[in-house]
């Protein structure tokens, strides 16, 4: 029976490299550095990425470029406060991938002339806490195959 030769040499474990898995760089990169000082915590999320201080969701970063119109810096907030934020953000406006429906989430268009300011003027009123800019998300449900906590006696 003829017999297999290794072409390459065998590797010591100590020598074995595994692929990296590459990050994507998180969209509108500028908008984490303005907030750096609030640790915030990132999160895949849609495609795009969510951003949380302490526990709070405030920002979704996206930059998908299938619906350009919604790309850029999308503000968790609540109706109540549309009107005094769009006073600050003109270009502010509903986001078209959630339907006609007016939600609580609001985008600053990366296609607006004054997207980066209006971006970093966002930051400065996450650092400085203001309430118009932060909700805390629901609890999640539990899948199904989660097992159910044991029951007390």
């Amino acid at each position: 029976m003829a017999r297999l030769q290794r072409t390459k040499p065998l590797l010591r474990r100590d020598e074995m490299r595994l692929p990296l898995n590459q990050r994507k760089a998180a969209p509108h990169q500028f908008v984490l550095d303005a907030i750096a000082m609030l640790s915030p915590a990132t999160r895949p999320m849609f495609g795009c990425l969510a951003v949380y201080v302490e526990d709070k969701i405030v920002l979704i970063l996206r930059d998908k470029g299938d619906q350009i119109g919604d790309d850029g810096v999308w503000l968790a907030t609540t109706k109540e406060h549309h009107q005094s934020l769009r006073r600050e953000f003109p270009n502010m406006r509903s986001i078209g991938v959630l339907g006609s429906e007016v939600t609580g989430w609001q985008v600053l268009p990366s296609d607006a002339a004054d997207f980066e300011e209006a971006a970093l003027r966002a930051c400065e009123l996450i650092v400085s806490r203001d309430p118009r800019i932060g909700k805390v998300p629901k609890a999640r449900r539990r899948s199904r195959g989660a097992k159910n906590p044991p029951k007390s006696p």
